[in-house]
């Protein structure tokens, strides 16, 4: 296991302090006994994998439902007393149920797997004085890693060098843009990841520049070590219908097990020999059990799982698909998420004017257009307003070593940024890169914040100049207005300095741009390149922001309709979130992740629904939040694309990844994948996660009436001391093949009207209600008054076989028409849509059928125990079941005219 090195907190600690505690030398890095003797004591640079459960410990993970285990009992109880046909079948229902719903749920060691293989599988390092190329995992604390742009960081270190350098840690703090970095020391104890500048992190990626690196932790010492390990320690808990369903299953248990107790009780006081009271109890806990209800279960939800495929949301995880119907608020990351995670200029200033950019992304649609009456009154003199862009765009095309090439980046973002505002402007940075070749230049480097190109232009060299605009002022001494150049006053540079504060305010990252024109035969290409480093003119600024994506404000609104809270959740400062929410429609409040820290689980439980926007977090706030809201009763969704959002993605009731931008590890950690890797698709997902339950809930109460109902007739018959009307295969029959083709049909049923103008349904809301249980039981009742009915009128007329024969099936008639009750619970059953969902009839035909031929079929004969009907008693076993149906329009006719005249709605 990997030992982790105990220590101040690296960011605090001079270069040569860090390297005296390492044991290591700058100039020659570790020797070769050295790095042996490390791995020896830290181990490589590996993150650990959590072993596999077994395949068969995961299919026998099946066997443990109360359900099942109930059915075992009566297998075993039915092999006891010799009854082996019932025995057999009964078994072979449980299998063909475990079988059924055997796939994979657990993948912490894929998530873990995905992690490993995205560490670099090569680093350079200094050994022994010299440059060496060695598998990333051998490297050890005390290491000299030597880093340029395009490398992935394979080691956590303290800098050592660092030219020009930017990192790109958007995957692990969620920062939208590169961070610059330097060798500076930091004083401040609690700094989180983003800011300290001095550090570099496994995993992120170098965009510009060139480090060296002393490496202070590897493998599961690392920050993505420690992230590995909340992935493997994160528990999935039940999903609301899984605990629905668990309770469900223990109540009709222990209904069962009182009336099967009383039943076999009277049966004995009678004097009935024991082995046919033990059948009587069998065919009892069959006909309590909805055998059916765990394979329409999962079919329901497979066919709820193709449906949102089809929508472009790819779900892993069948039992989630509910959940999503359930969910309550959505935590999404902002980068790549609600934003394009594509720097765009949006806003700035130039010649005295400012103006607004259309067009999001790097797409070069769009346009330049100045703001009316927006002059910057200290600049009017000059006659600002100057809409002459070209000098304004030049820097921008040829300042910067990124490009944007159909829509897609090749470099750092924030120079795709500006290329594409120069094409928003009328130019071509490519034909004026050609026309103005690059002969010299000063790299950015966060020690003096700037970057400077030099280009031939005839008998001059034309310098342009990026950076940051207080930077650039204080090196410049004219600026340009459409009268030309002018000397930069003090007065000018307040007004210059105001419009950055302008654009600062609006959460935009600001740039400045600047130019000097130098004469050729002063310049010198291989001189001192910083002599030219002051009197530039200042140009103008541009403001620089990751845009929210343009579906995600209509999707947030839809959410809130639907009553589901959005919550932002990402690693910028707290100006920037704040802005961005703004936009998007999240005007809660802004907490910082530092806020986060000095706040208790429970006062966070208690504001979290007041608080739409969180700043500044790392990965363990990101899973505090997550902890929060569902200590505070919420069901909570979480969408991001970066590692850092892996944990938190696992904590959730429903991991949200995106398929487009997501890393490898989140994809893993997640149950739902968009493939479009847009936020509008979440809710499509979450209404069809409403459908499904609605669906579950009319073949529920489809099921649970035929178990009412049978368990009604058996129990009315043996205390009327008459036989048994069903045997334990007929039972199984009706709840697997009568009930499971119809109710796998309603899980087709499209979305009732107005799903998602309703609230979230609340954990607490039992499948089965009181006064939905009450319905159930008078449907149940008028089956068993039918049943015994027609099982009489058999046995006075004909055998008990036939009457045995006629029992059963006007049983299974029953659900015929039972199924249009569960379909419709409060309204008339023939409504608009009654014949529209044509695979309904389909089965019903097909049940009819089956029903047809275990009646009139030799062998299904000798299987069921049944034997031939005759025509009349088929057509007064369909006349009575219809009953149950006719009965229940009775009702909801009475109920509706009841409602009509207290002059409410139902």
């Amino acid at each position: 296991m990997t030992r982790k090195i105990e220590t101040a907190a690296w960011h605090r600690l001079n270069a040569l302090r860090a390297l005296e505690i390492l044991g290591s030398d700058a100039s020659r890095g570790l020797g070769t006994q050295a790095v042996a003797e490390r791995l020896d004591k830290y181990g490589e640079n590996r993150l650990l994998e959590a072993q596999p459960r077994p395949l068969w410990l995961k299919y026998l993970d099946q066997f443990k439902d109360f359900l099942v285990i109930v059915l075992l009992f009566a297998a075993v109880l039915a092999w006891a007393i010799g009854d082996l046909k019932d025995a057999i079948v009964i078994l072979l229902v449980v299998l063909f149920n475990a079988t059924l719903g055997f796939y994979q749920e657990h993948r912490a060691e894929k998530t873990l797997a995905a992690l490993k293989n995205m560490l670099a599988p090569a680093a350079r390092v200094r050994r022994d004085g010299r440059p060496l190329k060695v598998d990333a995992a051998q490297l050890v604390p005390g290491d000299i890693v030597l880093l340029e742009a395009g490398d992935r960081v394979p080691a956590d270190g303290r800098l050592l060098a660092a030219h020009a350098l930017e990192i790109d840690e958007a995957a692990l703090t969620g920062e939208s843009h590169a961070v610059g970095k330097s060798t500076a020391l930091l004083e401040e104890a609690d700094l989180p990841l983003g800011d300290r500048i001095n550090c570099l992190y496994m995993n992120t990626v170098v965009t510009r520049g060139r480090a060296e690196l002393l490496v202070t932790a590897t493998g599961m010492a690392t920050e993505m070590g420690k992230l590995a390990g909340m992935i493997a320690h994160t528990e999935e808990a039940q999903t609301p219908l899984q605990k629905q369903l668990d309770t469900l299953g223990k109540k009709l248990a222990a209904i069962a097990g009182v009336v099967i107790t009383v039943i076999f009780a009277l049966n004995f006081a009678r004097g009935e020999p024991w082995v046919d009271a033990a059948l009587t109890a069998v065919a009892l806990t069959v006909a309590a059990i909805p055998e059916g209800l765990p394979a329409v279960v999962t079919v329901t939800l497979a066919i709820g799982m193709w449906r949102m495929a089809n929508n472009r949301a790819i779900l892993k995880k069948l039992s989630a698909v509910e959940t999503l119907g359930s969910t309550t608020v959505i935590c999404s990351d902002k980068t790549g998420t609600l934003t394009l995670n594509q720097m765009t200029a949006r806003a700035g200033w130039f010649a005295g004017q400012r103006f607004t950019v259309s067009g999001e992304g790097y797409a070069a649609g769009g346009a330049i257009s100045f703001v009316a009456d927006t002059l910057t009154p200290s600049l009017t003199s000059h006659g600002g307003g100057n809409r002459a862009l070209r000098p304004f765009l030049l820097p921008m095309a040829l300042c910067g070593d990124s490009r944007v090439q159909e829509g897609m980046l090749v470099g750092d973002p924030t120079e795709g940024a500006l290329w594409v505002l120069a094409q928003k402007g009328g130019l071509d940075p490519e034909y004026e890169q050609s026309e103005q070749p690059r002969i010299a230049e000063i790299p950015f480097d966060s020690e003096h914040k700037f970057m400077v190109t030099f280009h031939h232009a005839g008998d001059t060299v034309e310098m342009f100049v990026k950076g940051a605009p207080d930077v650039l002022l204080a090196r410049a001494s004219l600026y340009l207005t459409n009268e030309g150049e002018v000397t930069l006053g003090e007065t000018v540079r307040a007004g210059i300095e105001a419009e950055n504060e302008h654009l600062a305010t609006q959460a935009l990252r600001v740039l400045a741009v600047a130019r000097r024109v130098i004469a050729a035969r002063d310049f010198d290409p291989a001189g001192d390149l910083m002599q030219w480093a002051s009197g530039w003119t200042f140009l103008g600024l541009a403001g620089l922001m990751d845009p929210p994506r343009p579906e995600a404000k209509q999707a947030i609104s839809l959410c809130k309709r639907a009553g589901i809270e959005v919550k932002m959740i990402t690693g910028d400062h707290k100006l920037t979130a704040a802005a961005i929410g703004s936009e998007l429609g999240l005007t809660g409040e802004v907490v910082s992740g530092a806020e986060l820290d000095v706040m208790s689980e429970e006062e966070l439980a208690r504001r979290i629904d007041h608080i739409d926007v969180f700043a500044r977090v790392s990965p363990e706030h990101k899973v505090k939040i997550v902890h929060a809201l569902k200590a505070d009763g919420h069901i909570a969704a979480m969408t991001g694309d970066g590692v850092n959002d892996a944990p938190a993605l696992k904590a959730a009731d429903i991991g949200v990844a995106m398929g487009i931008t997501g890393t490898a590890v989140t994809k893993e950690a997640a149950t739902l994948v968009l493939t479009d890797d847009n936020f509008a698709t979440i809710v499509r997902a979450v209404e069809e996660g409403r459908v499904v339950y609605d669906n579950i809930v009319k073949f529920v109460r489809f099921q649970l009436s035929t178990n009412i109902g049978a368990i009604l007739t058996v129990l009315t018959a043996t205390l009327a001391g008459m036989p048994t009307p069903f045997t334990a295969i007929q039972l199984l029959w009706i709840n697997i093949i009568m009930d499971g083709p119809p109710a796998m049909a309603l899980g087709l049923e499209p979305a009732r009207p107005g799903i998602m103008r309703a609230k979230p349904r609340s954990q607490s809301v039992q499948i089965l209600n009181l006064r939905r249980l009450a319905r159930l039981a008078l449907y149940g009742a008028t089956m068993m008054v039918g049943t015994i009915f027609m099982f009489q009128h058999g046995l006075q007329e004909h055998s008990h076989a036939y009457a045995l024969t006629l029992a059963f099936t006007t049983f299974v008639l029953f659900q015929f028409f039972n199924v249009f009750n569960a379909r419709s619970e409060h309204g008339s059953a023939f409504n608009a849509h009654f014949l529209h969902n044509g695979k309904l009839w389909l089965a019903l035909a097909f049940v009819l059928a089956l029903q047809f031929i275990a009646v009139h079929w030799g062998p299904a004969q000798e299987i069921f125990g049944t034997i031939d009907l005759e025509t009349d008693d088929w057509l007064k076993a369909a006349a009575v079941a219809s009953s149950v149906l006719l009965l229940d329009e009775a009702r909801k006719f009475m109920t509706k005219l009841l409602h009509v005249a207290r002059g409410t709605t139902q």
